[in-house]
């Protein structure tokens, strides 16, 4: 199931892609209607369910979209505001270095990590599809892109066995892991160059893990004004979905709604010769099998 989050009349909603329309389905309108007053609020609280909360918003729609008054619980993408598939994470958004031995290669490392390099970005940076960005010009000229696979946790847990950590996740989006690269060497620490704000869109779909059963063999393209920078596979990973689950959770408790990035392979505008760095009227598109296109442009 696609699920995307939105804002209508001001007010924050959630609900699954309409299929095979440009429209989403109002599911806390539709669960009202239907008197399902224990039906969940947030899609944090939706994605703690698990594939029971898909079970929901699929019978949900099943008892509504052959009524007569159907449309009136469908909203057209274009009387949208689209927002990230999780607004605001319950803490700072997981990220994973280095986890294409290509892209490592381009950074300048000459052996893959022995270990899985994790930092994190502020939850302040999330922002959504077709959200236009900010280059930051007063804080930076090296600002960069990377397309990545994220993944959101659904059931919350620590010291996952690896045999068990699918049945953690929820589903997938697209993200840009954007990065200041000037300010995360003058700082030698990742956060500040990672966390600016509107440095981690997200979108448009979050796509329940039933859809995407091989997440773990997806292709990854990023075009930047229509040039293709980044072409990879998720099967390229060195540390491969479970294992960051298995890694992350050693150390933290991973919640409900938590969004764990998994590196981005080669590509990227610091791995070119010379450097190509993001610039005011650059449209960046990062695009996943089986989920879709993540589009910015910047300002």
């Amino acid at each position: 199931m696609k699920l995307l989050s939105f804002r209508s009349e001001g007010v924050t909603r959630f609900g699954p892609k309409v299929k095979k329309e440009d429209a989403v389905w109002d599911i806390l309108a539709i669960a009202e209607a239907q008197g399902e007053h224990e039906f969940p609020q947030t899609m944090i609280a939706g994605v703690a369910l698990g594939l029971d909360f898909v079970e929901q918003v699929r019978k949900l729609i099943d008892e509504i979209e052959n009524d007569d008054d159907s449309k009136r619980f469908k909203h057209p993408f274009s009387s949208i505001e689209w927002l990230a598939p999780i607004p605001r994470t319950p803490k700072n958004i997981i990220a994973v270095g280095k986890n294409y031995l290509d892209h490592a290669s381009e950074m300048g490392s000459d052996t893959p990590p022995e270990k899985v390099m994790v930092f994190t970005k502020a939850a302040t940076s999330i922002a959504a599809d077709g959200e236009e960005l900010s280059v930051h010009a007063t804080k930076t000229d090296s600002l960069d892109y990377e397309g990545e696979l994220a993944i959101v946790i659904g059931k919350g847990g620590y010291a996952i066995p690896k045999q068990m950590a699918y049945d953690h996740v929820f589903g997938y989006t697209i993200a840009n892991d954007i990065t200041a690269r000037d300010v995360q060497s003058a700082h030698q620490q990742f956060f500040l160059g990672k966390s600016l704000d509107g440095s981690c869109p997200m979108g448009p779909y979050l796509v329940s893990k039933d859809e995407l059963p091989h997440a773990d063999h997806l292709s990854i393209v990023t075009k930047v004004n229509d040039e293709v920078r980044q072409n990879g596979n998720t099967a390229s990973m060195i540390f491969k979905i479970d294992e960051l689950i298995v890694e992350i959770s050693k150390y933290i408790t991973l919640e409900p709604g938590d969004i764990i990035l998994t590196g981005t392979p080669a590509g990227v505008g610091k791995g070119m010769n010379p450097p190509t760095y993001l610039k005011t009227g650059d449209i960046v598109k990062i695009s996943i099998e089986g989920i879709g296109t993540l589009v910015n442009k910047f300002k």
